[in-house]
């Protein structure tokens, strides 16, 4: 990339830092969404429906249409007249929350590292970590509604039927352990698409712990749901007994210590049991200049994840590139065998076995 194209490419990551922020503004304020279920609004309509001051709504109207993301009915107009709304083609991505295109949440986290920037610079100097208690509401929302259509609607509706052997067990009921849970989406999906099974989930977080067991109960599965603040690596703290499937979605690689989580995990599971992990689909070995993916993970491990597992006493410090080969050393370190990577086809995740 010569010197023009890496100035062009820094003005557009600045642009996009911008729209970051504005989007987080929007969320967090509650606009879009009465954009989407009562607009379109003018700016006096959209401060008084999310009661924000006149004058920052339509500030921020017209932020958002130049940025190409609010579309406006007449720009002849005066101001307080011209009505903007969502278009309908950016409603997946922007407003709906169950499809697998919502892409909010994503930024809405990045904008809530930012919060913590004094921090991470002294993370960066210490050695230490930002928690994720520390990261906070925003943060930890963020997360959970990132990954919530995935679990919801692909989770138990495509992978697990996709693996014969998992998918007989919880058909027939089996019990579930769900490891670093955090806001309960994946044990909540795997109770709904298999009525039969019960889930015990495990988070070291608070909030994200009653998070979780209230969405249970919304969702109609806290009689069969139950998430408990716990470190799952901590001897006796998950549930003695035979689990028939036990998983720890997007999670490892923030653990402190994953070799003690997994070694719990394989002891968790009856001797039939099957233990899964499913984390972020990295590249096998570090190659240079990665592709737009790779620098996502990369991003959120330096800003979010691997300042969370370095608040952990004498962390191994994995951070979100967790690449298979390192599993593979945490896993045998652990007591398993080996891993396999299952048959599951997805551009940001891979799903793990551990063989025993």
């Amino acid at each position: 990339m010569d010197t023009e194209a890496f100035a062009d490419h820094l003005f557009g990551s600045f642009l996009g830092g911008m729209d970051m922020l504005t989007i987080t503004l929007g969320d967090q304020l509650g606009l879009y969404d009465a954009l989407h279920h009562r607009g379109p609004l003018t700016a006096g309509e959209l401060a008084e429906t999310a009661g924000i001051a006149p004058r920052y709504a339509r500030e921020w109207l017209e932020q958002q249409t130049v940025a190409g993301i609010l579309s406006v009915d007449d720009v002849e107009l005066p101001a307080d007249e011209r009505r903007f709304a969502v278009p309908a083609e950016h409603v997946p991505v922007l407003v709906d929350q169950d499809s697998l295109l919502y892409f909010r949440p994503f930024l809405t986290a990045v904008a809530g590292a930012a919060v913590q920037l004094p921090a991470l610079l002294d993370a960066y100097r210490t050695g230490g970590g930002v928690s994720w208690q520390q990261f906070g509401d925003l943060v930890r929302h963020s997360q959970g509604q990132g990954n919530r259509p995935l679990f919801l609607q692909v989770l138990g509706q495509e992978w697990l039927p996709s693996l014969p052997e998992i998918h007989q067990r919880l058909a027939a009921g089996g019990r579930v352990a769900d490891i670093g849970c955090g806001e309960g989406w994946s044990a909540i999906g795997m109770a709904l698409a298999y009525p039969d099974i019960r889930v015990d989930g495990y988070d070291v977080d608070q909030a994200s712990v009653e998070a979780a067991n209230a969405h249970a109960e919304a969702y109609g599965v806290g009689d069969r749901v139950t998430v408990h603040c716990v470190d799952a690596g901590d001897g006796d703290a998950a549930h003695e007994g035979a689990y028939d499937l036990v998983t720890a979605f997007e999670c490892v690689h923030d653990m402190g210590d994953p070799v003690s989580v997994l070694a719990k995990m394989r002891e968790i599971a009856a001797p039939d049991g099957v233990v899964v992990v499913v984390d972020e689909r990295v590249p096998e070995k570090f190659t240079g200049a990665g592709d737009p993916m790779e620098q996502m993970f990369y991003g959120f491990s330096t800003l979010i994840c691997l300042p969370d597992g370095m608040s952990h006493p004498g962390s191994v410090g994995t951070g979100t590139v967790m690449r298979p080969d390192v599993l593979r050393g945490y896993a045998r370190e652990a007591g398993f065998s080996d891993i396999d990577v299952l048959p599951i086809e997805h551009e940001a995740f891979r799903v793990y076995q551990l063989v025993s």
